[in-house]
């Protein structure tokens, strides 16, 4: 039976998750996981006082009834794997390296912060600033994979330097804000100024915005080859970009932001 650790209730401040991450689990046993201190609020609180513990932990373990109140779960991992039944909040998978995390719900603000490998799965909805970096940091996510079934909020990939994010749903104003380089994939439809300040990178759009800013230029429409190599990349990770034939490869391009070297590129399948 893998670990499995059961909210009691709902913490009263908010907790950090961090030292609950597989790296620092490896070679514990469900009393020494129980012992161990996370932060509440201002204070220190063992696992056991806010989880029921049970099982053995080998490389993977599980959350259940999670809720907002649980942030950075699985900040810094690099292998392993959790499960998330139910909600987290703030800093899902900040700075991880390597590694799975599946969050069978929602996720709160700055999700996959600072990633640089691994895969970050949410069921559920994305909050503010998923992939984007932190307040005073230059770099967002920088590599790994991150997929939301539903939407995301406002600043999707602020300042991303690398790696792939997939929403399945919508996201909300200026995504791929400030973007430095990686991929942005959206299936639903996108808010205000899409790529506002963005500096390179690809914004790969279903449905074309409502309004371009003015410091893009319309290429117009032609063959872009590499969506194929995309599409093919998105298998395993995603059944409904996965299902996009590899045959559709015609989009058109929007090169810009030109008030900011103008090299990323929005580009809205055709």
């Amino acid at each position: 039976m893998m670990l499995s650790l059961t909210l009691r209730e709902r913490p009263s401040q908010r907790v950090d998750m961090s030292p609950l991450s597989a790296d620092q689990l490896a070679g514990k046993s469900a009393a020494q996981v129980a012992a161990i201190e996370l932060a509440c609020g201002n204070r220190k609180v063992r696992v056991d006082s806010l989880f029921t513990v049970a099982g053995t932990y080998h490389s993977e373990f599980e959350i259940r009834g999670g809720c907002d109140m649980l942030d950075r779960v699985g900040e810094g991992m690099t292998h392993g794997s959790i499960l998330v039944r139910g909600d987290i909040g703030a800093y899902a998978g900040a700075r991880m390296k390597g590694g799975h995390i599946q969050v069978d719900g929602n996720v709160g603000a700055y999700a996959a912060t600072g990633m640089s490998g691994g895969v970050l799965r949410v069921t559920g909805n994305a909050g503010d600033f998923l992939a984007a970096a932190i307040p005073g940091a230059h770099r967002g996510m920088e590599g790994g994979t991150v997929v939301v079934a539903g939407d995301a909020g406002d600043r999707v990939g602020d300042h991303m330097r690398r790696g792939m994010v997939l929403i399945e749903g919508s996201a909300g104003d200026y995504c791929a804000s400030r973007m430095g380089a990686g991929t942005i994939a959206v299936w639903g439809r996108v808010g205000a100024s899409p790529g506002l300040g963005m500096k390179r990178g690809t914004l790969l759009l279903q449905a074309a915005p409502e309004q371009m800013l003015p410091t893009f230029s319309d290429c117009g429409t032609s063959t872009q080859g590499f969506l194929a190599l995309l599409v093919r990349s998105w298998r395993p990770v995603s059944e409904k970009f996965g299902g996009i034939s590899a045959s559709r490869v015609r989009a058109r391009r929007f090169l810009g932001d030109r008030a900011n070297e103008g090299r990323g590129e929005i580009l809205v399948w055709a």
